[in-house]
């Protein structure tokens, strides 16, 4: 199966360390990060791990809920949650799904052949409270991610899903953002009533909106 941006994500039932769910009921009403990594036991997804449970309160206050995915089984992630909280000096307190017949990392095309027949490569989604997929970001399994850089991308996300608005490159929340080309100056004018600047017709800049930042 093959996903791509918008399109609806996956629903499925399956084992994690915090019990069964059904992810979409799991999701609630808003959004989510699922992220796989390769296996239980490896060096980069233990300091991934450690990292996640660490951002865990930017997450819960962007009201985003965190879950992992691999295709061990349920008893082997639970001995590896105490190492990671050992060696990361952290308390991961998200749910970690047990994958072992690989139906969830099949529905999400997370094994890619060229890598492994067997084993998840490093996927990110972030999935809307649509239900839609907002980001789709694909690692090798010897590079770990940055999970600041995915709140950024949510900070983003989250805004423009509000307002006509996109961000420029390196944005960070708070900065200004670019008005979209389908707005009209006069248009603009009444949206943000800040103001802006612009430089080309196609490139004008007004401050972020008052509590986006």
């Amino acid at each position: 199966m093959t996903l791509r941006l918008g399109d609806a994500a996956p629903d499925f039932t399956a084992q994690t360390t915090e019990g069964q769910i059904r992810f979409h009921d799991w999701l609630g009403d808003g959004w989510g990060v699922l992220f796989s990594h390769p296996a239980d036991f490896t060096p980069v997804c233990t300091t991934e791990l450690g990292a996640v449970a660490k951002l865990r309160k930017e997450f819960a206050k962007r009201n985003v809920k965190v879950i992992a995915v691999s295709v061990d089984p349920i008893e082997s992630h639970r001995r590896w949650v105490g190492d990671i909280n050992e060696t990361q000096s952290c308390t991961v307190d998200f749910p970690i799904i047990a994958d072992p017949d690989r139906a969830v990392s099949n529905l999400y095309g997370m094994i890619h052949p060229n890598a492994s027949e067997t084993f998840t490569v490093r996927s990110v989604f972030v999935i809307g409270p649509d239900r839609k997929i907002k980001l789709m970001i694909t690692y090798p399994a010897s590079t770990g991610r940055n999970f600041a850089e995915i709140l950024r991308v949510i900070d983003s996300l989250q805004l423009t899903a509000k307002h006509k608005l996109a961000t420029p490159a390196d944005w960070k929340a708070g900065e200004d953002c670019i008005i979209v080309p389908a707005v009209s100056n006069d248009e603009a004018k009444k949206l943000f009533p800040q103001g802006f600047s612009e430089i080309k017709p196609y490139l004008r800049y007004t401050k972020a909106p008052a509590g986006t930042s």
